[in-house]
């Protein structure tokens, strides 16, 4: 029966994406790995790599989302050392342009780091809050504001403190384009909110990423100048070139 099963999730991740009984067959597999012993057996992670990670992969993801969370989460709470792998495959596989989908796996992502051990966390922290960075810099409102409510959530805030001098730079970067660029004042004010407390847990570390941060916008920009000189005289040069031959001709 699981092989059945199986096949069935096979075939629509990689062939016919049409979900029509998937959120059942995975409440009835939420069942079976509620009751796996551990440590778990070779075949039964395989089944979560080969099989659940990549049912975050197609468009109609939101239709048995609940049931698969469900499902990924009981493995990584049987089996924390998996952990590594689910957050990897899920970030591998992040949607592009389906907001509904980003919305709904960065709650994944945030139910999955309150059952991280810290060590975990430590090993995961960059890609998790990087890509919550991106997240929140989007320009549809609800995933902003829900990577921004990730923030909220002491466990993460928790674990992202033991490894702020890794992640601070790329939050800090995160925040600052918000508030000098969204256009969601909802989003601005909830990114305020998230940047008033890195500043009280971490004042000095925050001043000193925002620092680099316009350093290296202020070297970018004398780049760009510098482009663009180097531009403007190729341009002069040919003109000259031009004039030059019209001046021959005649």
């Amino acid at each position: 029966m699981r092989k059945a099963m199986n096949d069935v999730f096979f075939r629509y991740v990689f062939e016919t994406e049409r979900h029509i009984g998937v959120g059942e067959l995975l409440e009835i597999w939420g069942s079976i790995i509620n009751g796996f012993t551990v440590p778990l057996k070779e075949e039964h992670k395989l089944f979560l790599t080969r099989v659940l990670v990549p049912l975050h992969k197609p468009k109609g993801m939101h239709a048995y989302h609940r049931q698969l969370a469900y499902c990924v989460c009981q493995f990584v709470t049987k089996e924390p050392a998996l952990a590594g792998v689910v957050v990897r495959g899920i970030l591998k596989y992040w949607p592009v342009t389906n907001c509904q989908k980003e919305v709904l796996i960065i709650g994944e992502l945030e139910e999955l780091v309150e059952v991280l051990q810290p060590e975990q966390f430590r090993e995961l922290a960059l890609p998790i809050c990087s890509q919550i960075a991106r997240c929140l810099n989007s320009w549809n409102s609800q995933v902003a504001e829900r990577a921004l409510y990730v923030w909220n959530n002491e466990q993460f805030v928790k674990m992202a403190a033991q490894s702020m001098e890794e992640v601070m730079p790329v939050v800090v970067k995160g925040i600052e384009d918000n508030l000098r660029c969204h256009w969601s004042k909802s989003v601005r004010q909830l990114t305020e909110n998230v940047k008033r407390m890195l500043e009280e847990m971490e004042p000095a570390m925050y001043e000193k990423c925002l620092e680099e941060l316009r350093r290296r916008e202020q070297e970018s920009r004398q780049e760009e100048m510098k482009r663009r000189d180097k531009w403007e005289r190729l341009l002069k040069m040919a003109s000259a070139s031009q004039l030059a031959l019209a001046c021959v001709s005649h």
